[in-house]
């Protein structure tokens, strides 16, 4: 049974004036590096396996997608970052839709950065991090595709990135492939979106 029954596809903003009105529930943002398994986190989260289109061409967000949940809350799908083939332009664009809608969005209630466990952290986390700090954001570390980690190699990857992120986000590890996590990754989006 899905923990988001009733999430459903809203809308895609390529412009702030697009945003949904922000009057009415809170809002959770899904953000990271084009290829870290954001859309297929998302759909494990909300237990909807065509909620957020997957692709396995990165960068293929190229807009904000709004997902309503039902009670009047949203999940907002983020563009990838850090994508080298997508043009200068298009990425000059992105970071400016995301800043204007991580900095300046009132009923954004916190973030889910989503990072490929075996990656570790890069600057664009890190700049994620800065910003979600700067407005006080809630904001968890995804480590997805775990699975392909050793055990031993997962537990080292949560370790660091938990020491980088102290004080400023909680980190778990999480496979959408064999949903290690996922109650837990539910738990912190149902709690950051109710508190």
């Amino acid at each position: 049974m899905p923990q988001f029954p009733e999430s459903r596809f809203l809308l895609s903003a390529w412009q702030p004036r697009q945003f949904p009105p922000e009057e009415t529930g809170r809002e959770l943002a899904f953000v990271g590096r084009s290829n870290a398994g954001k859309s297929s986190a998302l759909n494990a989260i909300t237990g909807r396996k065509d909620l957020a289109r997957t692709s396995k061409t990165p960068g293929r967000t190229q807009l904000i997608n709004f997902f309503g949940l039902g009670n009047g809350h949203r999940l907002a799908d983020l563009p990838g970052y850090g994508y080298a083939k997508v043009p200068a332009e298009m990425q000059r664009h992105w970071r400016e839709l995301l800043s204007r809608y991580v900095e300046k969005r009132q009923s954004l209630a916190g973030l889910v950065v989503v990072m490929d466990s075996r990656r570790g952290m890069t600057d664009f986390d890190r700049q994620m991090l800065a910003w979600s700090s700067e407005r006080a954001l809630p904001t968890h570390l995804l480590l997805t595709k775990s699975d392909k980690l050793s055990r031993s190699e997962a537990a080292r990857t949560l370790k660091a990135v938990e020491a980088e992120a102290a004080g400023v986000a909680s980190a778990q590890l999480f496979s959408a492939v064999t949903k290690l996590g996922l109650d837990q990754a539910r738990g912190w989006v149902l709690g950051a979106l109710e508190n």
